[in-house]
């Protein structure tokens, strides 16, 4: 469970840096809280805080639920593509919204894999 846990964590942390680059770019981009509006690559900034805590809300129990009824190696495998994923999501995102495709792909159907394999696993097993 040891992998599992990191990875966890790696994705907790992701989320946090995420909300930095927000509290960064509030700053350097003259956006006063509480608004959420206003520079357009704040705004990209935000979403992609947002974004990826909307994910986590399936990710992290999808991730607990396959490590424990399937298989943790492939739990910490897929939840390792996952943050990598949402890494390049962020990176395209800011960049350009269009772009994001890539980091959807490796991020958002993990999610749901684990989720859905995790809960199968624990009613085939």
């Amino acid at each position: 469970m040891d992998l599992v846990i990191l990875v966890a964590t790696a994705a907790l942390l992701e989320y946090v840096f995420f909300g930095y680059q927000v509290g960064l770019a509030r700053g350097r981009y003259g956006v006063e809280a509480p608004a959420v509006s206003g520079h357009p690559i704040f705004e990209r900034y935000h979403r992609v805080h947002q974004n990826t805590l909307e994910n986590l809300v399936i990710f992290l129990p999808g991730l607990w639920l396959f490590a424990t009824s399937v298989s943790e190696p492939i739990a910490a495998a897929l939840g390792a593509v996952f943050v990598v994923g949402r890494a390049i999501y962020a990176r395209l995102y800011v960049k350009d919204p269009a772009s994001r495709r890539l980091g959807v792909l490796l991020s958002f159907p993990i999610g749901l894999i684990l989720l859905v394999g995790g809960t199968l696993g624990a009613f085939l097993d």
